[in-house]
Parts: C-alpha cells; structure tokens; sequence
C-alpha cells in the first residue's frame, strides 16, 4: 500500500518538536519511545505512558481522538496522562501531533490514514 502524502508541513513538525520536549518527552521519551512497561498495569492501576512514534497504539487513533487526549488527558482514568488544553493551543496540539507522527514509517502512517479517512465517514 503506498502512503499517502503527509497532512501537516515541516514548520508544524518544527514547532512541535520544541512543544514534545517542553511538554511531554519527560513522560514519553524524548524521540517518543514510551515507557517499556506501557502494555502493563502499573502500581497506581493505571498504564505507563505509550510510545508515540508509530510502534504503540496512537495510529490506531483519528485525529480527533489524538487531539483530544492531549487536550483533556488520558479518558476515564485508564493513564497519568495530564490535560494540556490549559498549556497549550489548539494549533499547539496539532504541531505536538504532526510531530509525532512524523516519526511514523509510511507503512503505519497509511494505516493510521485509512482509520482517520473511516472517522470521518
């Protein structure tokens, strides 16, 4: 399957590299690798943070459901993941996301392609 052209600009990868470093690298790793552990419960009840660079679950996701766990944090307590919709922009989100999947190979970038083009159906 060949993947289809990139969504965002190199300037929205740019910004967002900056805004993953200041905001989220502490928890998910500085190139997006997650915890080791993410696919287990932690002590807390509650799962470690997830990659985010194509070799997790977020491209299982649309785009409205990545921007939405940034922005109001991990759904019905499932992760530690804090709400950022009070840091950070929308514009600000979409960069954090371009960024991330940015590092996705092309092979998970179409996958995650055809999930968000079925979202929006």
């Amino acid at each position: 399957m060949a993947a289809p052209a990139r969504w965002y600009k190199q300037e929205n990868v740019s910004r967002g590299g900056a805004l993953f470093a200041e905001h989220c690298a502490a928890c998910h790793g500085k190139r997006g690798e997650g915890a080791f552990t993410w696919r287990q419960l932690g002590a807390d009840g509650k799962y470690p943070p997830p990659p985010l660079n194509g070799t997790g679950h977020a491209w299982h996701h649309p785009f409205r459901v990545l921007g939405g766990q940034i922005k109001s944090g991990a759904p019905g307590g499932q992760g530690n993941m804090p709400t950022f919709g009070d840091r950070m922009s929308d514009e600000e989100i979409v960069d954090v996301i371009a960024w991330f999947q940015d590092r996705w190979h092309d092979e998970i970038y179409a996958q995650w392609w055809q999930i968000e083009q079925r979202s929006k159906q």
